[in-house]
């Protein structure tokens, strides 16, 4: 009779083990439980335009500074509008250049480094490319300029 209760002990304790992990079980998935909430909103754009006219009405896509001779500059006026919703703070960035010692030598500056402008505000902005004294022979060169609107 003692082989039937330890078989019987045996077999409820294996009973309550089984029925306690399954508690943990369900308790441990009750822990992970996940709703979904929804969400939008709204950002503000930083978003302007380059023109040659102070009207806004003839967007500027490339610029052509023609012939330059060394220790000579030229500059052109371009037209900034803020388009967005923010003011920007305006900034300018040269890069590709073509050849890339070309910028050994060649410069671009504007008026406008720094400027915040407000939303639907146009400033006239001078670019001046300047070609160094030291330049030599003929050149051919190219490069993308980037103006930068940064949100404020």
């Amino acid at each position: 009779m003692r082989v039937q209760h330890t078989h019987r002990f045996f077999a409820i304790a294996t009973l309550a083990t089984i029925v306690l992990m399954a508690g943990v079980a369900i308790v441990a998935v009750e822990a992970t439980r996940a709703r979904n909430v929804g969400n939008q909103g709204k950002g503000k754009e930083v978003n302007f335009g380059l023109y040659w006219d102070n009207t806004c009405t003839n967007t500027t896509i490339a610029v052509d500074w023609g012939m330059l001779s060394p220790g000579a500059a030229s500059s052109v006026t371009l037209y900034v509008r803020n388009e967005g919703s923010s003011p920007v703070e305006l900034g300018l960035r040269t890069q590709n250049w073509n050849p890339t010692n070309t910028s050994d030598y060649v410069i671009l500056t504007w008026n406008r480094e720094g400027q915040i402008i407000r939303p639907q505000t146009v400033v006239a902005a001078t670019l001046t490319l300047e070609v160094s004294a030291n330049a030599s022979g003929t050149m051919n060169f190219s490069f993308d300029t980037s103006v930068i609107g940064t949100k404020q």
